[in-house]
């Protein structure tokens, strides 16, 4: 069957799921990197790429044209990361971790939080709760829908709470509940 009869599925979907029904929830950071990447793609890298196939195909053989042939292939990858995009901000919910709260939330884990927790071991570690979209372990931010968010979400500051994971189940201390704007 020729590939122009099948649907390929966004790779990106499979990465970062959103429970059925949920919102996708976003910081104003992580809004503002996909949007200055949906930017990028639609106003600069796609039409320097049209350009270049439209040389490319007016080079005569198409079957053995390699820059023609990169070309309509990084196009498709190109239009399918952008209707991605699309996508996913027209269902985000930005969600502003720096609002004020009411008094009765102070301390308590929400969306937005930067939350720094201590292990049985001993070993503190901070975490902020952002959205699907901006995972980055690296700089400790974990999804709203990750197994160690689960657990702290609703939670107060100085509360122990259970984590449970694949590897087993771990007692997790809160020690600092805090709201700030997040780096993009």
């Amino acid at each position: 069957m020729s590939k122009a009869f099948t649907r390929e599925s966004d790779a990106a979907e499979a990465v970062s799921p959103l429970p059925v029904g949920a919102r996708n929830y976003m910081t104003p950071g992580g809004f503002a990197r996909l949007s200055g990447e949906l930017e990028h793609l639609v106003h600069k890298e796609r039409p320097e790429l049209v350009v270049t196939v439209a040389w490319a195909a007016g080079n005569g053989d198409r079957s053995e044209n390699g820059d023609y042939i990169y070309g309509k292939k990084r196009l498709r990858e190109i239009d399918r990361r952008i209707r991605y995009l699309i996508k996913r901000l027209d269902a985000s919910e930005v969600v502003d971790p720096a609002a004020p709260r009411d008094e009765g939330q102070a301390g308590q884990v929400f969306f937005g939080a930067t939350v720094t927790i201590c292990n049985a071991r001993g070993e503190a570690r901070t975490v902020a709760i952002v959205g699907v979209d901006e995972i980055d372990t690296a700089r400790g931010y974990i999804s709203w829908v990750s197994p160690m968010a689960r657990a702290l979400l609703k939670a107060r500051e100085g509360e122990t709470v259970t984590l449970r994971t694949p590897g087993g189940v771990e007692d997790i201390d809160i020690l600092a509940v805090r709201y700030e704007s997040l780096a993009t």
